[in-house]
């Protein structure tokens, strides 16, 4: 019997989740820490270093139970320092990993979304460009690692329903390969009811001859006649144990006195080439005797089936103290017919019976494309410490045409989930790998408007406009210019753009001195 695995103690489990739990916080806190015990420093570097690390402390506690809110505390920590951008995408793709839904994390992402477009265009006031740069820095820091968690959970559900779904289809097939185990039995009781009742009916019989004959005193006629009444009882008595199980039609699959040689007539009568070589089986006992039956009947009735025309060989050969049982047909002349698509219950029986009977049988396909079944069977009654050690179905080899073992029925409730989970996983790789550009194209549509409204200066103006002409008799001049590149300290130069797809970068810049223009240039 295999022993499962059983679960680790709930002391090892809340140890193992601290220490990841401290793993990740130190992850986080790395950056934000360092930045504040790096100089300079002030009077109030202790206590932000304080508030920033509880801050980072309260997010990891609360990312196992709803990490979409860990993953606010850390954007809404990049408002005051902007190393909490490192910890962002550690919380976005916990976020994923651990959310069940997705409409809660859209949610939250379109809310940080509006809310940083309002702080920064409109109480800070940052240009178009920042903006971009902060949204670009979400897409990126928040959006793709919540994808990727989101796809690593879809894995870890799918490889879960797969799980599950083999540990259905190992309970379905135990479950039908016990229903015909049971079913078997319960034709062998029925077996030996008719077998034993009609044993016992001639006992009776004789009794009764016994009781009325006239050469006998009364107190052998009395013995007689209880002799009788209690094989009589025993008879009803096995009628009530045993003949309850025997299946719903009444009568015994095996006509009373059909001999194997029996059944190869009837196939031959049938049109069947069946040849046939059979040591005497009388002194078979009665369990040997109908498993060799009941094998050369289930191989004939398949080879009438599957090989319609082969040529079959039933052979019984006697080996000391065991019988050897082989039922071989070729291939169909007309070709092979299509398999059974699960394993059949006939050879599951089979295998119950001879395991019943101390045996061990073997059946499956040859080389030439026909089928072979074979079992060893003992002469002498086996032991029932034998049969009972024995385990189920052993030494079947019930095999498909490709040698392997041939596919079962499939529950559909355990299909069916995987099925959904394979489903769920392929949404979001297609999510993950669509999603990240169709954001990209939306921030560019956004901003480019926004970037370029009033800004855009065509060749055309640029190349008509004269130095030393006054600024307020230049025309075609756009109303507003573009945020002054990072690192450039003249003010008193204008930058514009020609309107380039998608960030509008500055592309003319035009220098003032007193009001005139003192010099145009175009900015590679």
């Amino acid at each position: 019997m295999r022993i499962l695995d059983s679960p680790p103690p709930a002391w090892l489990y809340r140890r193992r989740r601290l220490l990841l739990d401290v793993l990740l916080f130190a992850v986080v806190a790395a950056p934000v820490g360092y930045a504040e015990v790096s100089p300079p420093y002030t009077r109030y570097t202790l206590p932000l270093l304080v508030g920033k690390l509880l801050l980072l402390g309260v997010a990891v506690v609360t990312t196992r139970r709803q990490p979409l809110v860990a993953l606010v505390l850390a954007v809404l920590g990049s408002v005051v320092d902007g190393n909490f951008v490192f910890a962002i995408p550690v919380f976005s793709y916990l976020a994923g990993r651990r959310s069940a839904t997705v409409g809660p994390a859209i949610m939250v992402f379109v809310l940080i979304t509006a809310g940083g477009t309002a702080l920064n265009l409109g109480l800070l006031g940052a240009g178009a460009a920042t903006w971009f740069l902060l949204a670009s820095v979400l897409l990126f820091a928040a959006v793709f690692p919540w994808l990727v968690g989101r796809y690593r959970r879809q894995q870890q559900e799918l490889a879960d329903a797969g799980r599950r779904h083999v540990e259905a289809l190992t309970r379905e097939e135990r479950g039908a390969a016990e229903r015909i185990r049971l079913r078997e039995r319960a034709r062998i009781a029925g077996e030996m009811h008719d077998s034993l009742g009609h044993d016992l009916s001639l006992i009776a019989l004789r009794a009764a001859a016994l009781e009325v004959a006239a050469d006998l005193d009364d107190r052998h006629r009395a013995a007689a006649g209880e002799l009788r009444a209690s094989v009589s009882a025993a008879t009803e008595r096995l009628h009530e144990i045993i003949g309850v199980l025997r299946e719903e039609g009444g009568a015994s699959v095996r006509p009373s006195g059909e001999t194997v040689a029996d059944l190869v007539d009837g196939a031959r009568e049938a049109g069947m080439a069946v040849r046939m070589d059979a040591a005497p089986a009388a002194d078979l006992p009665a369990m040997t005797g109908h498993a060799a039956h009941r094998i050369v009947r289930e191989a004939l009735t398949n080879a009438a089936r599957y090989a319609p025309g082969a040529p079959v060989d039933v052979r019984l050969a006697r080996d000391g103290d065991r019988v050897e049982v082989s039922v071989v047909n070729g291939a169909s002349p007309a070709g092979p017919l299509p398999a059974p698509t699960s394993q059949g219950s006939g050879l599951l029986a089979l295998a119950e019976r001879v395991r019943l009977a101390g045996g061990t049988l073997d059946a499956g396909p040859r080389g030439d494309g026909g089928f072979a079944v074979r079992a060893a069977l003992p002469v002498g009654a086996p032991p029932l410490e034998a049969i009972e050690s024995a385990p189920p179905g052993m030494g079947l080899a019930a095999r498909s045409g490709d040698g392997e073992p041939g596919p079962v029925e499939r529950p559909v409730d355990a299909e069916r989930r995987l099925h959904d989970a394979r489903r769920r996983v392929r949404r979001s790789l297609l999510v993950a790998l669509v999603a990240p550009a169709g954001f990209a194209l939306v921030l560019s549509l956004v901003y480019y408007p926004v970037a370029t409204a009033g800004t855009v200066l065509d060749r055309a103006t640029f190349d008509q406009m004269r130095v030393g002409t006054a600024r307020s008799e230049l025309t075609g001049l756009p109303r507003r210019q573009l945020e002054r590149p990072a690192g450039v300290d003249r003010a008193d130069c204008e930058y514009y753009t020609d309107g380039n797809f998608p960030l509008a970068q500055p592309t003319w810049r035009l220098c003032f001195t007193d009001g005139r223009l003192a010099s145009k240039e175009w900015i590679a």
